[in-house]
Order: structure tokens, then sequence, then C-alpha cells
């Protein structure tokens, strides 16, 4: 039975009481003169509550400590005496954004991990701190290297360091590390004693040696992994980026992990990059699925109608199939079919000329295929020459995930790879913290959401896959104060989001101009001549 709404109102109201003055005072410098009980009000701004629903229109938020606590349109809200004042006239405001799939730590990369092995918990606070300063406000680190990932986590909630939210899942349960075979398919035997204790850091004792245990063994083994501090379970429902896609843990072995995890109140989820084992997960209770578009076939419509039947969200990689990288891919698709046509209307232009060499030479060939017909081509030949049949399988099963009503949030795989002083060239945008999660928002439009839709996806949807719904996502009295004010109308045109003018992180805003604090990994290096 749902409580009845004055129970939740006074609930929210108690919330917002032990928020307003329990809450201890920061003593970083960038949170100078914030107190528990400071009052804040935008005015003016035409607000986008997170909710999907009608803008208000010269609105007013007050916000007090790191809560909000009126919201409304001017005539409606009195603004308390002596509240600092944002004049947001002009302005579009929209809850803070929320990626549901980044990883922050080092987790790749030899040279890099031997090179940087002191600065592991510095790399993943500089990576939430550019997120934060494109107004991604929350993040789900799904994959990393736990113990520098619940240290960043740790110090940004203490407020030690200016940063986003962070969730962190540490390992992925039931793989090894970046040198395991189930994340790259490497040969262990070759490995350096290095890697084998980056591999150990990375699966934190939950590797793929869990794949081996009994469902009751592995209880036990779940147990002792969230006693480690995670804030959700991320497992392999199947293997990495391999095709084919091989599953990873039996059906019951799936649900032990998921109960284990639903009894601690934490999200299970899981990788499963085939149609079986994408149904084999949803059926095992997962809440979310990572880049579920990412099967190496279509999946199938009765997988769909699961998935949206029990509101499993759809971390999607539109990042990585709208934008430039489609467009890339269309451009080459149009260069091969150009390349066919001039090829054919060069031969018929050879034969009307009487080009006897062009045509004695195809007669040639033509004999020789007579006399020796031509091989069948082998599976492993044409799955090489169709390589970029994956985007387009990827593309077509967002769409349809859309379509078809799923609750979908942006995720987008972000991470650096290798420091910079060792990439041969830049890493695209598409993967970088904080822009990549603006371009990942701008792709579900292009997949075919209305800018209202991407918005509720990247805020409501979030929140919900992190349950904080009732703290995160929307604007609303009693939630904690994310909020981004915009310098254009995102409704009008989903690319406003790159035209941040304010940041606000739990009412207080932050200084993007400095961020990161501490240039560690994303920094600019010398260039090699040519």
């Amino acid at each position: 039975m749902r409580p009845s709404r004055s129970l939740r109102s006074l609930a929210a109201l108690l919330a917002l009481v032990l928020s307003t003055f329990l809450s201890p005072a920061r003593g970083a410098p960038w949170a100078a003169g914030t107190r528990a009980d400071s009052v804040t009000a935008l005015v003016g701004a035409t607000l986008i509550d997170g909710n999907g629903g009608p803008v208000i229109a010269d609105a007013v938020v007050i916000v007090t400590g790191k809560r909000i606590t009126a919201v409304g349109r001017r005539a409606d809200v009195h603004i308390p005496k002596g509240a600092s004042i944002i004049d947001a006239t002009g302005k579009f405001l929209v809850p803070g954004f929320i990626d549901t799939n980044v990883h922050m730590s080092l987790y790749s990369g030899l040279e890099s991990l031997v090179r940087y092995q002191d600065r592991f918990t510095d790399i993943a606070i500089e990576g939430a701190q550019l997120q934060l300063k494109y107004g991604v406000t929350s993040v789900r680190d799904s994959y990393g290297m736990l113990k520098p990932l619940l240290e960043a986590r740790d110090r940004i909630d203490r407020g030690e360091v200016p940063g986003a939210r962070m969730y962190v899942a540490g390992n992925i349960v039931g793989w090894g590390g970046p040198w395991s075979y189930t994340f790259t398919g490497t040969r262990q035997a070759d490995l350096s004693l290095f890697q084998e204790q980056m591999n150990d850091a990375v699966a934190a004792g939950a590797g793929e040696e869990l794949m081996g245990m009994t469902p009751e063994q592995l209880r036990v083994a779940i147990d002792r992994y969230l006693d480690q501090g995670v804030d959700f379970v991320k497992y392999g429902g199947t293997s990495h980026a391999f095709y084919p896609a091989m599953l990873g843990f039996s059906e019951p072995a799936q649900r032990v992990i998921v109960e284990e995890t639903h009894k601690r109140g934490k999200v299970a989820e899981t990788h499963a990059t085939s149609p079986e084992g994408l149904r084999i997960a949803v059926d095992a209770g997962v809440d979310l699925v990572q880049h579920p578009d990412a099967t190496d076939a279509p999946i199938p419509a009765e997988t769909v109608r699961k998935m949206v039947e029990k509101r499993v969200v759809c971390a999607m990689l539109a990042n990585t199939i709208t934008g430039k990288p489609w467009a890339d891919l269309q451009k080459k698709i149009k260069q091969r079919a150009d390349s066919m046509k001039k090829g054919d209307s060069t031969r018929a232009a050879a034969e009307a000329r009487g080009d006897t060499s062009r045509t004695y030479a195809d007669s040639v060939v033509a004999r020789l295929l007579r006399e020796r017909p031509l091989r069948s081509r082998t599976t492993a030949e044409t799955s090489r020459d169709s390589a970029n049949r994956a985007m387009l399988v990827r593309r077509a099963n967002a769409e349809e995930l859309i379509r078809a009503g799923c609750v979908v949030a942006p995720a987008t795989d972000n991470y650096r790879g290798a420091a910079p002083e060792f990439e041969r060239q830049p890493k695209p945008e598409t993967q970088a913290p904080g822009i990549g999660t603006l371009l990942s928002i701008e792709g579900l439009v292009e997949l075919g959401m209305t800018p209202s839709q991407a918005i509720v996806a990247a805020t409501k949807n979030g929140a919900f896959a992190m349950r904080m719904s009732d703290r995160l996502g929307t604007i609303e009295p009693g939630k904690l104060a994310d909020l981004l004010l915009l310098a254009g109308d995102p409704l009008a045109d989903i690319h406003n989001i790159r035209r941040l003018t304010l940041v606000m992180k739990e009412g207080q805003v932050v200084d993007v101009a400095r961020l990161p604090l501490k240039a560690v990994f994303y920094r600019p290096v010398a260039k090699t001549a040519p």
C-alpha cells in the first residue's frame, strides 16, 4: 500500500529539516560561505523540471542549504528576506544530468598503469570534475579499479574536492582485470607479475573464479563483494568484446546474483551482448542493462516487451551510434556504393569504345571463372567484410527500444584509456568525460526521442537507475539542488544543452572554469612533428 499524500509530504518535510539543520558546513575553498541555512533564489528562468510536462515561464526556485524548498511561478513563490538572488531571466533551468555508465579509474594500458600507479585516485577525481564541468552532476561508474574509485567517491561526498556524485560498482562480477581472458582474451601464461597484480586489483575478489561456483557458493561470494562498499553490482551476463558473445553465468547463478544484490537494496545490472544473454538477464530480474543496443544480432520482440513491462533501464550508448560516428559510417557506405557504380560505368564505357585490352581481360576472367568456379566465401571472411553491420544492428536496436517505450538513460562508456603521452591519436570526444554525455543526450533525439524525452532520460530516468528518485532527477521541493542554467532552449534545439551558464550541485554554485583542479590525464601534450 502506498503512503498517503500527507504522509509523503511529511516525510519530505522531515528530510528537508534534517538536511537543513544537521548537514555540516563545508570548509573547502570552492564552498566558502556555504551554510546549512543559506538561502538562494533563482529567479526568472523558464523551468524544465525533468518530469516531461509543461514548462513554467518566469519561475522561481528557492534553495535552502543543499535542497530545493520551493518551486513555482514568480507570482506564487515567496522569496525569503536576505536570500541570495541569481537572476536567471532569459535562461532555461534544468536538473543536473546523470550518466549511467562511465569509467573514471585507470584500468588499461601497461605503460600508463606503471607510470601512474600512485595517481589512481587523482585520475578518478579528475574525471569526476570534468563531468561536473559540463553539467553532469551524477555518474554511475560501472567498471574500474575499486579502491581508488571508493576513495574518490568518498572524498567528493565529504566535500573535500568538487566532482560529480559517484556511484561505484568496481569490477564486473565474473570477469577479470585488463589482461584477463574474459575481458580481453589475453593468454594468462604470458603475463608479467605487474599485469597479474593489476588484474587482481580490478577483480577485487569477484573475478573469473565466481563462474565456477555453485549457486550457494556464489551467494557467499556476492555478499563478500557487497561488503566492500560498492553502490551497485554489475555482472558479466556474456563475455566482453568478443564475437560471438559467450554466455557467462547460468540462469540460476544470475538469479542468485540479482537476489543477493536486491537484499541489500542495491541495483543489479548486467553486460549482455547477445540476444539470448539479454533474455536470461531480464528473466533473472536485473534492474538495468548496460548498452542493450550492442547485441550481436537484433533483439527479439519478446525480450523488448519484457524490458518494457519490467521497467528495465536501458543504459544506451547513443554517443557511439549517432552524430559523427554515424555520419562517418554513412559516408563510408556512400563511398563504397559510388565506387561500385563508377566501376560498372567504366566497364560499360570501355566496351562502347571498343577497348580491346579491357574487353580481352574481361573475357579471360570470364573463361577462367567458367572453367574454375569461384570457391564459397568462409564465414570468417563474411564477418570481416561486414564490420560495419555491427553499428547498423546497434542503431536499429536502439531505435526499437525507444519506439517500444523502454526506460532509457544515457550511458557513454567514457574512459581515458592510455595517458596522453602514449597515444598516437587523440581520443574522440564521444567518449570524453562530460562532453560525451552531452553528445549521448543529443544522440537520443537523433534516435527518435523528443528533446523533452531526452532530458527526462538524462535526469529523471538517471535518478531511477540510481534508486535515488526521492533525492535527484527532477526540480521539486525536497530534492537535492542539482541545477543547470542554459542560455538557450533545449526543447527547441537539444544542442542548447551545451550552452551552460551555471552549474549548481547540492545548493553550491560550482566554479567550472577551475575544473579540473589538478590536471593528471586530461592535459594537452606536445604534438609530434610531421
